[in-house]
């Protein structure tokens, strides 16, 4: 059975004493149990410090870079995150690729050297609204999921988790309507059915990430083939993110 998961990205957000007093809020209200992974992902500045605290909730980053080492100033390495004890990585986020201009190899290439040192990923995926109103969104992101992520082996894919974020519905305040959700995501299922097998579909969780908030959460969790959220604006208020925990 697929656990659901609940991450949440704070993106450039908060200062130190802020990252300290929402995680320690998040993790004291948060009932370890066997259905539901708590991950957040903070800025790189307050990883180590919040790593450092006893919780049961993961502790991920949201960017790095797959060399080990290297003449890349401002960069932070896969191995130095490793390090310090991050166990998740986010992967190929719409930010990422369009503010930065990750690429498709890229990505490939952070996705591999994540795995490689054992640390686990949420890989990314979304269309445009130009996609979404000109084209077949599916088609779109399953080839996202074809150059970056279906290179690796059946076993490696296990290690991963698949994130669709919408971009038009990311810090928009719009959200796309359940039957479109439900659509994507089954569409991805499929698509690792398809290149891998029906076993391998079914363990890997696939997560919405696009303006999920308290108000529309259950029905989104509610759809098929939805495993859970990648949050943004709403995790970083606790209230706001112990809440969605319960929207399973």
């Amino acid at each position: 059975m697929r656990k659901k998961v609940l991450a949440g990205n704070w993106k450039m957000n908060l200062n130190s004493n802020q990252s300290s007093v929402l995680f320690s809020e998040i993790t004291s209200s948060f009932i370890d149990n066997s259905y539901l992974k708590i991950i957040v992902f903070p800025p790189f500045l307050y990883t180590k410090d919040l790593l450092s605290i006893d919780s049961n909730v993961s502790i991920g980053v949201q960017n790095f870079h797959p060399e080990s080492n290297g003449a890349y100033t401002g960069e932070v390495s896969v191995s130095q995150i490793k390090d310090i004890g991050v166990t998740h990585t986010l992967v190929g986020h719409s930010e990422r690729r369009t503010l930065f201009n990750e690429s498709d190899d890229f990505l490939k290439q952070k996705v591999d050297a994540a795995l490689k040192n054992n640390i686990e990923v949420i890989f990314c995926c979304g269309e445009s609204i130009e996609i979404r109103e000109s084209a077949n969104p599916e088609d779109f992101v399953t080839k996202q999921l074809h150059s970056s992520l279906f290179h690796l082996s059946k076993e490696e894919i296990q290690k991963c988790m698949i994130a669709y974020e919408p971009i038009w519905a990311i810090g928009t305040g719009k959200v796309a309507n359940e039957d479109q959700i439900s659509k994507m995501h089954t569409a991805i299922r499929n698509e690792i059915k398809s290149k891998y097998d029906e076993e391998t579909a079914n363990q890997i969780s696939i997560l919405y990430g696009g303006s999920c908030k308290p108000s529309n959460a259950k029905a989104i969790f509610s759809c098929e083939n939805v495993d859970g959220g990648l949050i943004g604006g709403a995790s970083l208020d606790s209230n706001s993110f112990v809440e969605l925990s319960n929207c399973f």
